[in-house]
């Protein structure tokens, strides 16, 4: 039996939403600009009634504050 878990769902698209989005080249860091990523991730994790608000922003907080030491640019390993 296999535990469905909304976050790592969310997260996996996240990581296609940067790679579709990149302006890297094929195969490069995938980086992409942490407000289009925030735009983003609230858009999903809003619908997803399992991801709460706080979550979310916590979770933003994270990733924006990776992002400041890359120029503004979240990469994917940074979630």
């Amino acid at each position: 039996i296999s535990c469905w878990n909304p976050l790592q769902s969310l997260l996996s698209s996240m990581k296609q939403a940067c790679e579709i989005l990149t302006r890297d080249p094929e195969g490069g860091a995938a980086r992409i600009p942490f407000e289009t990523f925030a735009f983003l991730y609230s858009y999903l994790a809003s619908i997803d009634e399992e991801i709460s608000e706080t979550e979310t922003e916590a979770f933003l907080e994270g990733i924006k504050e990776q992002a400041e030491k890359h120029y503004g640019m979240v990469l994917i390993r940074h979630f």
